[in-house]
């Protein structure tokens, strides 16, 4: 990851971007303190997809059906 300082950043926002979407990441950073991250919007994306993905398994193991299967419980339904 590239380390750049806000002032810089602000300068060359433009040439920023067009790396930014070949692939490269930047951390921004204020007196040396980092307080952004510059990351292609796809990464971004992937990673959230992926966390949900994973979030929705762990909610899936504490869910049973009981003795009924989804074909059951999907009959019983369209009968009320």
């Amino acid at each position: 990851m590239n380390i750049i300082g806000a002032s810089d950043a602000k300068t060359h926002l433009a040439t920023l971007l067009k790396r930014v979407s070949e692939g490269e990441t930047f951390q921004i950073t204020v007196r040396g303190v980092p307080v952004a991250r510059l990351v292609p919007a796809i990464a971004e994306y992937t990673a959230q997809r992926r966390d949900l993905v994973r979030d929705i398994r762990q909610l899936r193991k504490g869910i049973t059906l009981g003795k009924s299967t989804v074909r059951q419980l999907i009959d019983s339904g369209r009968r009320h």
